[in-house]
Parts: C-alpha cells; structure tokens; sequence
C-alpha cells in the first residue's frame, strides 16, 4: 500500500488547468466564488469544487461575508515558492492565458467601485454629522500615528476596520494587515479603497467578541471609534488581548463620556462614552497596563486615545 503523501496531494490540487487559474488570480486579489465564475466563464457549483480541492490542499482559505463567500490564499511565506515554480515554469501559451485573465479582474474592480460609491454616497450624511461634533479626523489621525509611534507596526489587526481607514495609513509599515468587521458591505468599501491604494491587506468578516483569529497572533491591534457600539466593551477588550502577543500593543480611539443621549437614536450608540478609570479597569482585567491616555479637545464631543501593551504572561499571573 503506498503511504499518504500530503505534499503530492498538493501537487495533484495543482494540476489542473482551472484551479491553477484560480491560484494565479488570487495571487492578484482576494475574490468571491461568483467573481471567480465571472473572470473563468464557469458556473459556481464547479469553480466551488475546484475550491474545495485547494482548500482541502490548504492552498487556499474560504471566508464568509454575509451571502458572499470569499477566497485568499493562505499565508505568502507558504505560497511563495510555489509562484516562484510557476513563474520559472509557465510556458507562453500559459502565461498569455494568466494575462487575459488578470485583465478580466479589471470589470470586476470596477463592479467593486460602483457598489462601494453608491453605498458611501448613502451613508456618508451620517458619518460627515457625527465627525462635525469633535476634533478635525485629521488631527485625530495624527494623534494615532503618534501614540503607535515610527517603528514597524508587525501584525496589525484593525477592529471595526469600516473603510479601511487604519490599514490605508499604518497598513504599509505592517508586515500583515488584518481587518476584521461585522459588515460585509463595510468590508467591500474597504476592499475597494485598500486595493485602489495599492496596500495588501487581508479583510475578513468577524465578531468582536469572537475575532477569527489565533491566540497571540497580532503585534498592534487598533479599535478606533467601536467601542461605542458595544453592549460589552470589556468582552471586547479582553479578547482583543487574547489575540495580542505578549509585548503588543493596543490601542483604543473612542468618545470621553458624554451626555449626547440622542446619538442612542439618531447613530445607535450604546455607550456616551468612557471615563478613562473605567477604560484603565478593563485594560488591566484583560491582562494590559495603560501607558498613555491622551484627550482631543475642541468640540462637543472628546476623542481619547487609551494605549496598552500586554504583560508578559509570568507578570500576568502574578497580578
């Protein structure tokens, strides 16, 4: 009987002329199945085999946005040497194949845009009226780039990414940015900026009490303007901590408490705000020692930056 070999089974997943089509098209950008079957000219029950084998192979990693199920390619130091083969090896014929498919992805870019605009153009009434109530964004922003400081960022995870705003400033100095958001329109706005921006980022769909992500597997988490909307900002808080590794560093950006009870109504916050003791609480609960705190005067609302790093486990347990 011959042995399993998992990397000939790899191999096999290769081999065929549609799946390494989809391999080199999600080397370009991360798509759904019906984009895949729009770019191939195939339906999806059979670009969803073709998916399964891969996935099966761990070549790739299916992701769930709403009815829209995504596909990227697993982490670049394992995919790598396997482009690095493809690249050496393809014939013309093949590469020219490669080509016309790229160019396919440029209606769907498009597509992307299109929706992204008109569904900005709906909101973006909301967003303009609660940013009038503090701080212009742009000092905010230069608030944030000071308090993670000019050094390399390692894995960022951006919480609540909305846009995409955080991974499209602090995304280039990360050697991975990660943005995690319970819509999946939001999360196609943010594909649609990121990708025009050029800056590579890995958006997935997620629950801020339960991110889909590993233990320790993020150097700087961010949660800029969240928080508001949580019904448990210490939940939340915690299992940001679960996810940083030990050193890391998190950042929260939200309102100083307030008294603006209409926003309940009018932007569905549940939290006015929070005191900074209340903010520090929670931090050292998660396992994290605040060492700046940092408020945004100049409108009817305070925007506070509350920054973290993580203990190291010995001097958690020792707490």
């Amino acid at each position: 009987m011959t042995a399993a070999v998992p990397l000939a089974d790899r191999f096999q997943a290769l081999a065929d002329p549609t799946r390494l089509r989809i391999v080199m098209l999600l080397r370009l950008m991360e798509l759904s199945v019906g984009e895949l079957a729009q770019v191939l000219g195939q339906s999806q029950p059979r670009v969803s085999r073709h998916l399964k084998i891969l996935a099966d192979a761990g070549v790739l990693e299916r992701r769930k946005e709403g009815s829209w199920v995504f596909l990227t390619l697993v982490e670049a130091e394992r995919v790598e040497p396997m482009f690095a083969l493809v690249d050496a090896w393809a014939d013309a014929a093949t590469q020219a194949l490669f080509a016309i498919d790229a160019a396919r992805t440029e209606a769907i870019r498009s597509e992307r845009a299109q929706a992204a605009n008109r569904y900005f153009a709906g909101h973006a009434e909301v967003w303009d009226q609660i940013r009038s109530l503090h701080v212009a964004e742009t000092e905010v922003e230069r608030a944030i780039d000071d308090a993670l400081g000019h050094r390399p960022l390692g894995r960022l995870v951006d919480i609540g990414t909305g846009t995409g705003r955080m991974i499209e400033l602090f995304g280039p100095r990360s050697s991975q940015a990660i943005g995690i958001d319970r819509s999946s329109d939001m999360l196609r706005l943010a594909r649609v900026k990121l990708e025009a921006a050029g800056i590579p980022s890995s958006l997935r769909q997620g629950d801020m009490y339960a991110l889909p992500l590993a233990d320790q597997s993020a150097d700087t988490i961010v949660i800029h303007q969240v928080l508001h909307y949580a019904h448990s900002p210490a939940a939340a808080i915690a299992e940001a901590s679960r996810v940083l590794a030990p050193g890391g560093t998190l950042l929260v950006v939200d309102f100083a408490a307030h008294e603006r009870e209409e926003l309940r109504t009018s932007d569905a916050h549940i939290r006015l705000g929070f005191e900074d003791e209340v903010m520090s609480g929670w931090f050292g609960s998660a396992g994290l020692d605040i060492d700046q705190i940092r408020h945004l005067e100049g409108g009817e609302l305070t925007v506070t930056l509350w920054r973290g790093s993580k203990r190291p486990l010995r001097q958690r347990r020792a707490a």
